[in-house]
């Protein structure tokens, strides 16, 4: 099973500290979550990069802003890329999330994220 591999673990758990609101308060751990590179097309379909992304999350840190709706399954596509996928729920907005970790010297970092509304035909 994907999700027993260390290197998927090791995303999971950054991508659920990167749910957390006391992570998003911290720009020091949030910075570390982050790949240089991060980027992202948000469930809004705007497009952030590291710099807009560190500016924007520590200010919107609500503590009831993201429920996990279904298990985070993750497969390794290259010794130090991991793929996730999962799906939350915001205020009654739902999102499939889609998301690439990369193993740097520093630790596991998010290099990408994807997020896709959907409605009960989308489920």
């Amino acid at each position: 099973m994907p999700e027993r591999d260390p290197a998927v673990q090791a995303a999971i758990e950054g991508e659920l500290r990167l749910l957390d609101p006391e992570v998003r308060r911290s720009p020091e751990i949030l910075g570390a979550l982050l790949h240089p590179e991060f980027h992202e097309v948000g469930s809004s379909g705007r497009r952030w990069d590291r710099a807009s992304t560190m500016a924007r999350v520590p200010l919107d840190a609500d503590p009831h802003r993201y429920v996990v709706s279904s298990p985070i399954h993750g497969v390794r596509l290259a010794p130090d890329v991991v793929h996730l996928v999962f799906d939350t729920e915001r205020d009654g907005v739902r999102a499939h999330r889609s998301s690439l970790w990369r193993r740097t010297d520093t630790g596991w970092q998010m290099y990408f994220h994807q997020g896709t509304p959907y409605g009960e035909e989308g489920a």
